[in-house]
């Protein structure tokens, strides 16, 4: 089960909840999280449209997302709302808690590996990953790109981050986002491939600025010239494609080359 170091949830924060039992006012909630503390759902706070009965938006059973509206630890109370968690919120939380499995599920083969507990690997490597990377699945991922070092750094030993590494490297298939184009380029003087050539070298030294983006450059037959970049996300590719392709239209023109970049729409 996930897990955090707290033993209550914060006011605001999203949780993910299980509904236990189902009552005309409202529903108690286990938050998984939290070692299954129970929460608690006001009827007026289960849904923002109109509906019958609240058996008609919850079932027993159902796992959702919850926004924690009232917390006294004193007495040991938790209140959520169903209805005040919006579709971002509830997809940014999924996502979130999905990657929070898979880190655990990691922690647990290491911990098998080593022959320790599932809480002696969240104190011996979890947590750390947590402080210092913000999320233990993030350390993971930097384990992929970066090797034992991206652990080391994060203060666990030589024996967690060597076993996290394999496992990572053996489990996790890291993001890519993929974008592409072509450059028409024409250059009518006597040198005119070595002016395109040049602009398009240009183009790769740009590359190498960024980090973890690959890019690949070759021709489809003149005067037809194909970019292929692959970057860790969306907003790293649209950047660095764009720097890419102004460097090699400037110096195309600045040398007197006629140029024309097209995107292609990958499927």
């Amino acid at each position: 089960m996930v897990r955090r170091r707290r033993w209550f949830p914060e006011y605001g924060e999203l949780v993910i909840g299980t509904v236990k039992k189902i009552f005309d006012h409202g529903a108690f909630i286990l938050l998984d999280e939290y070692n299954n503390l129970e929460a608690y759902c006001p009827l007026n706070e289960v849904s923002r449209s109109w509906f019958k009965g609240i058996r008609e938006v919850l079932k027993e059973g159902q796992k959702l997302v919850f926004k924690v509206i009232r917390v006294n630890e004193r007495k040991g109370h938790v209140d959520v709302s169903l209805r005040r968690v919006f579709d971002a919120e509830r997809r940014a939380k999924l996502s979130e808690w999905r990657r929070a499995q898979r880190a655990e599920k990691l922690l647990e083969l290491a911990a098998i590996k080593l022959n320790k507990s599932l809480d002696e690997a969240y104190e011996a490597a979890g947590w750390k990953l947590e402080d210092y990377y913000g999320e233990i699945y993030t350390g993971l991922e930097e384990a992929v790109r970066r090797g034992e070092k991206a652990l080391l750094v994060a203060g666990l030993t030589k024996e967690w981050a060597s076993i996290l590494t394999k496992l990572a490297k053996s489990y996790i298939e890291l993001p890519e986002a993929k974008v592409s184009g072509v450059f028409t380029i024409t250059c009518f003087e006597r040198d005119g491939i070595v002016r395109i050539k040049s602009a398009l070298v240009e183009g790769l030294k740009v590359a190498k600025e960024f980090k973890d983006v690959k890019v690949r450059i070759y021709t489809e037959g003149a005067p037809r010239y194909k970019i292929d970049l692959v970057a860790p996300d969306y907003k790293i590719a649209e950047r660095s494609l764009k720097e890419i392709v102004d460097r090699v239209i400037s110096v195309a023109k600045k040398d007197g080359c006629s140029i024309t970049f097209k995107r292609i729409k990958l499927k």
